[in-house]
């Protein structure tokens, strides 16, 4: 008989199935839950930004600030990830903002191809099986590539609209509902976790290479609770790799660090608009030339409230909101992820 060791059981107590306790994470550290809820771009906290929860009371409104009070006690298991709301919710999602999840066999499949071009060989991390997969069981070889392994944890890999960041982090199939362990992951961020794994010996550049990939992953992700489940899975990934690692469990203030990281990397944003939802203003108290208003029925040259020039004119460069801002931690900078848009670095 064996029995698992206080440590294991600490991880294993955050989750119930493939369901992050927000209980359980403000229990280990409150700091940490607030962390995950801190919007970078508004200082203030993540947004709701869906009517699933308004029939719990105005606090829970569409661009109401997420508060840990209303994610924990007796609403500890309100925000759950997609396979286990209900069939009407999901449709209902599905319906209003075209919220389709995708299988982990076909989120391997794509990433696949995104190692092939890099590796410029197939088969790279494993092969797939149509709907599975076969783990490549020799260490990732970086023989013939034009980069070595340390180019491979720092290329910047970007998941749009990330949901539950299936693309990132394969804890569970997002369809499903099935855990997956941890050798058999397929996510960007697991790939870069296994090649700091066999290319690390000691604690200290394990340390330093894991929090590199944790910083080289980007997502975003409209829905708030969705943000938050994205947002955990990268946090619980961490404590489980670090876990593989050291047989305990990481320290509060290196999960704070792993924490601010992902809280900047993965953020909260309309992606037609690249502005925090919600969050264009009326334009009757900015000041406009002349030719604003000339020849254009959408602007009224009386005292009534003006709509957002950037939402009237479908203008991505001109919404009155406030633009989301991304971190490049290798250069330190913080800009407006509008502006690679235009040419500039992330």
């Amino acid at each position: 008989m064996t029995t698992q060791s206080p440590a294991s059981l600490k991880v294993s107590e955050l989750a119930q199935g493939i369901d992050i306790l927000e209980e359980s994470v403000r229990s280990l550290d409150k700091d940490l839950l607030n962390i995950l809820l801190l919007d970078r771009t508004t200082r203030k906290n993540i947004l709701w930004a869906t009517t699933d929860y308004v029939s719990y009371g105005p606090e829970f409104g569409e661009f109401c600030e997420i508060l840990p009070k209303l994610v924990t006690g007796e609403y500890a298991t309100l925000i759950q990830p997609r396979i286990t709301k209900s069939q009407s919710a999901r449709l209902g999602r599905t319906r209003d903002k075209a919220e389709v999840f995708t299988p982990s066999w076909v989120c391997n499949k794509q990433n696949n191809l995104i190692d092939q071009q890099w590796f410029g060989r197939e088969n790279v991390f494993n092969t797939e099986n149509g709907e599975s997969w076969t783990v490549i069981s020799e260490p990732i070889s970086f023989e013939g590539c034009k980069n070595d392994w340390e180019k491979y944890i720092d290329a910047k890999r970007l998941e749009i609209t990330c949901g539950e960041a299936p693309y990132l982090v394969s804890r569970y199939d997002t369809v499903t509902g099935e855990k997956i362990s941890l050798e058999r992951r397929i996510g960007l961020l697991d790939r870069k976790m296994r090649v700091v794994r066999e290319n690390t010996d000691t604690a200290e550049e394990w340390l330093t290479w894991a929090q590199r990939a944790f910083e080289s992953v980007y997502g975003f992700e409209y829905q708030g609770d969705n943000l938050l489940l994205a947002r955990e899975n990268l946090l619980y990934s961490y404590i489980e790799y670090y876990f593989e690692r050291f047989r305990q469990m990481p320290g509060i203030p290196l999960l704070r660090k792993i924490a601010r990281i992902i809280s900047w990397n993965i953020w909260q944003m309309d992606g037609l608009k690249c502005v925090v939802p919600g969050s264009c203003k009326s334009a009757v108290n900015l000041q406009f030339t002349l030719f604003d208003y000339l020849g254009n029925d959408d602007f009224y040259a009386d005292d009534s409230p003006v709509q957002c020039p950037g939402c009237v004119r479908g203008d991505i460069y001109r919404h009155t909101g406030d633009y989301c801002k991304i971190t490049d931690w290798r250069s330190k900078h913080t800009q407006t992820f509008l502006s690679m848009m235009k040419g500039g670095r992330p």
